[in-house]
């Protein structure tokens, strides 16, 4: 039988926050961190991946505060970098290949950089880079962030389909029941929504923005993995990373959005399970 999210959900306290993660399989720890987005939750990011890559390493994937089943926050408090040490050693976690995508991508390179020693591969999708643009628009946030953030102010079913479509190359990938499960998880949780949007004119909406100037600092094993028609956030950041990171190399993949491992994830899952096991 598949794998189920209420077979595998799971909390933790930490000393600061309980978290809600899916933790499933044996071998290696492997931490799925989900993007940023009303509605994204460890397991609407990661639905297609947990099982797969549960057959060689053990999985969680985690709600990060502020996000799903976790606890909430106002985001000038956040610290998701903080949150994943602690997370790692309520369960006794020594090091664990981290696996992100856009905002997780994001904290999984800053984790990378303050906590070298735990982590044993970084894998991005889709990070927002914080480096100047050379080739992206720059008239303020991407089209599809524009949405993201429009969809926090207002998660209607008809917004929701926006984003979601947006976040995809093809529409297929916006089912019916991914929709579903982002609306409802966003309307059950209406704290994480005015959290974030009163955390927008405070500055940019990630937590703990990392220091561009300490990319070069990130030594273990780098994939980064990147949609080639990624309306979110453009692939030029992962082309700027790859520059940066001595020791990475990039993926870069046509007929893809940002959520490479919703959209191809029989290629996702292959590309994360050889990089972590031989990489």
């Amino acid at each position: 039988m598949a794998l189920t999210a209420s077979d595998t959900s799971r909390t933790v306290k930490t000393p600061q926050w309980h978290l809600h993660y899916h933790e499933a399989g044996s071998g290696k720890p492997l931490i799925l961190l989900h993007g940023s987005g009303p509605g994204a939750t460890g397991w609407s990011n990661f639905a297609g991946n947990i099982e797969a890559l549960s057959k060689q390493f053990k999985v969680y994937a985690v709600d990060m505060p502020g996000w799903g089943q976790s606890d909430a926050c106002t985001v000038d408090r956040l610290d998701h970098v903080e949150a994943a040490r602690q997370f790692m050693d309520a369960l006794g976690l020594q090091k664990a290949a981290f696996v992100g995508n856009s905002m997780g991508g994001h904290t999984s390179m800053n984790f990378a950089i303050q906590h070298p020693q735990r982590i044993s591969h970084l894998i991005t999708m889709g990070p927002p880079a914080p480096l100047p643009s050379i080739v992206r628009p720059g008239d303020g946030p991407s089209e599809g962030l524009k949405i993201l953030i429009q969809a926090y102010r207002d998660p209607s079913p008809e917004v929701m389909a926006r984003l979601i479509e947006i976040m995809v190359f093809d529409k297929k990938f916006a089912t019916p029941e991914l929709l579903k499960a982002r609306s409802d998880a966003a309307k059950a949780r209406p704290e994480h929504l005015k959290n974030y949007l009163d955390g927008l004119p405070k500055g940019a909406p990630i937590p703990q923005w990392l220091n561009p100037t300490r990319l070069h600092e990130i030594a273990v094993p780098t994939l980064l993995i990147h949609g080639r028609d990624d309306r979110v956030v453009h692939y030029e950041g992962t082309l700027q990373l790859l520059a940066q990171i001595p020791n990475s190399r990039a993926v870069l993949l046509n007929r893809c959005g940002h959520w490479a491992m919703i959209e191809h994830p029989a290629e996702f899952n292959r590309l994360v399970a050889d990089f972590v096991a031989h990489g």
